[in-house]
């Protein structure tokens, strides 16, 4: 039966919308044009720009100046949303799976599907325009850098630099406060050092990132694993509860799009949490190194904004946004400015000085902040379409967290199914996951794995998270767990 006209346009746009949710469109893509599709399907130019506009509507699509229409990102799960694991605040000893290792020693291979990452795909990073800044390094100056170890605080271009993007994002600094590392997981290890000793009693959120646990097991220190929210990470009275009745010596935090659940602690409860940490002198390390990678118009706030007391030591880096390789990280330690760069002195002398001056001049050019806009977006558009992937692919149970920033996507399945498991036959097929236990000192998320959206997506992508998926329903299947009827691509 013909369709009455006032109702054409809203089949073409659930026809659409169905094609966009099953993958054959992906985020960021450009939709046919009005007279392509009027050509295809007969239907009138009007009928078509009104099923584009109930798209738009339905903020699945975006118009773009002078350009067309374009598949929107994502901005909700399309699968349910984990909830806040049950508390147990007890102190215990640290012991991680050896498995963090392999995992890192599979980044060295590209054969391997590298969804247990963390970093951004080589297709990502401003390649071109590092090597062009490296190349134009006068004799002299590369002279310098290899001739001399840079002060220990590090080269003092770019922790000017640092010092200049830090506006707004901590409290009054200025360069002599900052301290240049290799990465922040060296910044983090230094800041840890300088506030705690062995025997010490550290908190963290859980799921944590498994260094910082290998950190903690190897500095012989305790650790209190308080849960996060998927969305609002930790809750300022299950943390005042934890601080007060618990001997901490220090706080190591994640609250910006956290490694692995991805969630951001509101300013509100960030205060409220400060407020607390101070109450009880507290020292917070806070590790802000996906803030930078916001999906939407502002960039979250920090702990270090709102320290006036100096307990909070502010750990990040450019290997998340820039390059990996270069190493290149920063700590404004507060207060502890004397300890971190005494661990510093005496465990590196100083930082790499080539390095360094390469990304300072990057940072300084304005380059930067363009490369940035482009990859957040890039990042968000490839978070949807991975997204849609495991909806697609994964049973009908999974749950998924769905970031406004950074670089993962954690997923459980249920609780029957072990993904060390998945893990091992996933890597027999060349894919590389992240297990959720070694997450956590417990045996906690045995049945969560997280992903990394910082691949840029291909054929070969989509291939990996489809066989994936088939994968877990295998397991299911051998679970005898109902699983989705929903049909493989």
């Amino acid at each position: 039966m013909k369709l009455p006209v006032n109702f054409r346009y809203v089949a073409l746009a659930d026809e659409i919308q169905e094609n966009i949710m099953a993958g054959l469109f992906s985020p960021g893509e450009k939709l046919p044009s009005l007279r392509k599709l009027h050509n295809h399907l007969g239907l009138s130019v009007s009928t078509i720009h009104q099923a584009y506009i109930e798209l738009e509507k339905r903020g699945r699509v975006e118009a773009r100046e002078k350009s067309g229409f374009y598949v929107k990102a994502l901005d909700s799960s399309p699968l349910g949303k984990p909830a806040r694991e049950k508390e147990d605040a007890r102190p215990s000893r640290v012991k991680v799976n050896a498995l963090a290792e392999t995992i890192l020693s599979d980044l060295q291979s590209d054969e391997i599907l590298q969804l247990g990452a963390a970093m951004p795909s080589k297709e990502l990073m401003p390649i071109k325009q590092l090597s062009r800044i490296l190349k134009s390094l006068p004799a002299n100056e590369l002279a310098e850098c290899m001739g001399n170890y840079d002060v220990c605080a590090g080269f003092l271009g770019l922790r000017e630099a640092i010092a200049k993007r830090m506006l707004g994002y901590a409290c009054m600094i200025c360069a002599s406060d900052v301290v240049t590392t290799n990465g922040c997981l060296e910044a983090v290890s230094l800041c840890l050092r300088a506030v705690a000793s062995p025997g010490d009693t550290i908190l963290v959120e859980s799921p944590v990132f498994h260094c910082f646990l290998q950190l903690i097991e190897d500095l012989n220190m305790y650790v209190v694993e308080l849960p996060g929210c998927p969305e609002t990470g930790i809750d300022p009275a299950a943390f005042e509860t934890a601080v007060s009745s618990k001997r901490i010596k220090a706080c190591l935090l994640n609250p910006n799009f956290q490694n692995p659940l991805g969630s951001v602690i509101s300013t509100e409860n960030k205060r409220t949490i400060l407020n607390i940490a101070n109450a009880y002198d507290l020292p917070i390390i806070e590790d802000d190194i996906y803030g930078d990678l916001y999906f939407g118009d502002k960039r979250p706030t920090t702990f270090k904004s709102m320290d006036t007391r100096g307990l909070v030591l502010y750990c990040s880096s450019f290997s998340k946004t820039l390059a990996p390789g270069l190493r290149t990280g920063w700590t404004i330690p507060g207060r502890f400015k004397s300890q971190v760069i005494r661990m510093k002195l005496n465990t590196l002398l100083s930082a790499p000085n080539i390095n360094h001056r390469i990304v300072a001049r990057f940072v300084d050019t304005g380059t930067y902040d363009r490369h940035l806009r482009k990859l957040r977006n890039q990042i968000k558009n490839q978070a949807s379409a991975i997204a849609i992937a495991v909806a697609n692919h994964f049973p009908s149970d999974t749950q998924i967290t769905f970031p406004r920033g950074g670089m993962f996507i954690w997923i459980v399945l249920n609780k029957k199914i072990d993904t060390m498991v998945i893990y091992q036959k996933a890597y027999g097929q060349n894919i590389s996951i992240l297990p959720g236990v070694i997450c956590s000192s417990s045996d906690r998320y045995l049945h969560c794995l997280r992903i990394n959206i910082g691949i840029k997506w291909s054929p070969r992508l989509e291939k990996g998270i489809n066989l994936l998926g088939q994968l877990v329903k295998a397991e299911y299947k051998k679970k005898l767990i109902p699983i989705s009827s929903v049909c493989l691509v």
